[in-house]
């Protein structure tokens, strides 16, 4: 069911680039780079960031403009190909002579392009949870940081539900790894003795699940366990089916997630997710007008876009949607400020600290190129949307935790 629906979008992806007729001139446009994957194994979570960002860019043209030129979208596929992630930042930054760039899912694919966009003094909005330890001057990180998600969801975990043993589960790549590197150390300064943390590691699309979950139901005999999981991407499929079959209940092990949202939901099997957590600076569910309004104007969208192969029904939103919306924002108040599309000039503007009042709240762009936001954990409920359990309000962006538990 999953592949079906998210194939649809590959013939979409081919044509994005031209979903919006632009009949004025050249110097009344401004390029602005879209690179996700449109195709392949990350098109789960990315494909609902590239729309996103084309209702922001559709709303600030229909408001005007960007210092009077309308935005013009430069949608590329990076098709789950890290590699390709490269070539195609290079073809927006030098052919299409791009001014932004929003974009990239895994840190893989962000690490992959991070010297294209310092030799050629780009400028990348990057919207997804990462590891941190990491902070160029071309790229500005709307994400959250690893204590604007990872470590909260585990203070919860330990405060609010007792739990003494941790089963750290991830997908093979820079993202999972550096995390639990940091959480380790983490639970470590909260009294966890290293017997009871297990690591352990999958390959993207992995689907055999079965001597893992076996394992855990084993690591989870004590009553006291939980599993703190950084798999991303459809692999999460076949390991939440595998531990509702083997009768895991969150009651008895409950799984904190970071890479699954309220999207990731709508192919998953969300009746086996009940109950389960996650930790994000957004949760849809949040009651605010703002969110309102929000969640109504994309809905519109929606249903009048004219993309091709868009999906229509049974949309929802979620944090990365909405951290790549505030970087928009972000970036336009950023231009108008600098009262220019150079990146040196907007690149001194953001550092100088912008504002946006965003479906989530308010959120800051700080000096090392983070934001400041509120932090959410939630419970999952049998409609694919979060219970918000707890809140955190205006969470520092902290890069660099790596040894600073120690």
């Amino acid at each position: 069911m999953l592949k079906s629906i998210r194939n649809l979008l590959t013939a979409g992806a081919l044509a994005a680039t031209a979903f919006v007729p632009f009949t004025q001139a050249a110097e009344d446009t401004v390029k602005v780079g879209v690179l996700h994957s449109l195709s392949g194994t990350m098109a789960i979570s990315e494909t609902s960031l590239r729309d996103v960002l084309l209702m922001a860019f559709d709303e600030i043209n229909a408001s005007g403009g960007v210092l009077g030129k309308k935005i013009e979208p430069v949608v590329v596929d990076g098709a789950s190909n890290w590699p390709l992630f490269a070539e195609k930042a290079k073809q927006l930054l030098e052919q299409d002579k791009v001014a932004v760039t929003f974009g990239c899912w895994t840190s893989v694919s962000r690490k992959s392009v991070l010297p294209v966009f310092e030799k050629d003094n780009g400028l990348l909005f990057y919207a997804v949870q990462y590891e941190g330890e990491e902070l160029s001057k071309n790229i500005f990180y709307t994400a959250e940081a690893v204590n604007q998600q990872a470590t909260p969801g585990v203070d919860y975990l330990l405060d609010e539900l007792a739990k003494k043993k941790f089963y750290l589960l991830g997908s093979d790549y820079v993202y999972p790894r550096t995390t639990n590197l940091v959480l380790k150390e983490y639970l470590a300064s909260k009294g966890i003795p290293a017997e009871s943390i297990k690591e352990v590691y999958t390959p993207f699309g992995h689907t055999d699940y079965q001597q893992i979950v076996a394992e855990i139901k084993q690591f989870a005999a004590s009553g006291d366990a939980c599993v703190v999981s950084t798999l991303n991407g459809d692999t999460n499929v076949p390991f939440f089916r595998e531990l509702a079959n083997s009768g895991i209940k969150s009651e008895d092990c409950p799984v904190i997630s970071f890479s699954v949202s309220e999207d990731e939901f709508r192919g998953l099997p969300t009746k086996d997710l009940v109950g389960h957590l996650g930790a994000w600076s957004y949760f849809m569910s949040v009651d605010t007008p703002a969110n309102t309004a929000f969640k109504e104007k994309f809905f519109s969208w929606l249903e009048k876009s004219t993309v091709p192969g868009i999906e229509k029904k049974g949309r929802v939103t979620n944090s990365p949607m909405v951290l790549s919306y505030d970087g928009v924002y972000i970036w336009k108040a950023a231009v108008e400020k600098a009262g220019s599309f150079d990146v040196d000039k907007v690149r001194a503007a953001l550092e100088s600290g912008i504002t946006f009042d965003g479906p989530s709240g308010k959120v800051t762009m700080q000096a090392n190129h983070h934001l400041t936001k509120n932090v959410y954990v939630g419970e999952t409920l049998p409609n694919g949307q979060f219970k918000i359990l707890k809140s955190y309000e205006s969470v520092y962006g902290e890069p660099f935790l790596k040894g600073k538990f120690k």
